[in-house]
């Protein structure tokens, strides 16, 4: 049986966690968030929840290396031009997109040296993974982000599964009519625009 030692008040205040130093909107909306752990975004069909992860994903390229991880739609022709419409060869060398790979091929990709420390997976719906993988997954790599993408039921993640990560989540993210609405234990709160004018539309 592990045994956790206990951590004074001033070891606590004291210690220097590994943040993401967020800038601009993304700061007024996320705060500085650890850089491992776990984020989740849900959000129907139509509503920007794949590009907002894309633009999130080109964004943290600034603070490591990105694996996306594109399981349900895989390398196909919407990837393709989501990726083109986003720009992100600029980001080339930081980002590299996987085919649909299987979570323990993912697994096996991670224990590599110099592997991607930020992993986003689209969706958690097609991963396989049930609430234990995916704890086993945060605990076998405790000091990589991952950003798990899921499909939803109303205004909350679709499934047993996903609703178990949002509880776990340090940032929760719902998108809804390319508005991004974040919930963040690092401060942040504001809305983040996905979609100028697909946001105009829906909201008025």
């Amino acid at each position: 049986m592990t045994v956790h030692r206990a951590i004074s008040i001033n070891e606590l205040c004291m210690k220097k966690l590994k943040i993401i130093p967020f800038e601009d909107n993304w700061l007024r909306s996320f705060g500085e968030p650890e850089r491992s752990g776990a984020w989740i975004i849900w959000g129907n069909s139509g509503n920007g929840k794949t590009y907002f992860a894309l633009q999130l994903c080109k964004y943290l390229t600034k603070f490591g290396r990105i694996a996306y991880n594109s399981l349900e739609e895989g390398c196909s022709q919407s990837m393709k031009l989501a990726f083109i419409k986003i720009n992100m060869i600029e980001v080339r060398r930081k980002l590299i997109l996987l085919d649909r790979e299987p979570i323990n091929e993912l697994k096996e990709r991670l224990k590599r040296r110099q592997s991607p420390n930020i992993i986003a997976i689209d969706t958690i719906q097609y991963s396989g993974m049930n609430y234990k993988d995916y704890k086993e997954l945060r605990y076998d790599f405790p000091k990589k982000l991952f950003i798990l993408i899921s499909h939803a039921e109303g205004k909350e993640p679709a499934g047993r599964v996903a609703k178990s990560i949002k509880f776990d989540a340090s940032v929760k993210i719902r998108c809804e009519g390319y508005k991004a609405f974040p919930v963040s234990r690092s401060g942040g709160s504001e809305p983040f625009i996905i979609w100028n004018e697909g946001a105009g539309k829906y909201w008025g």
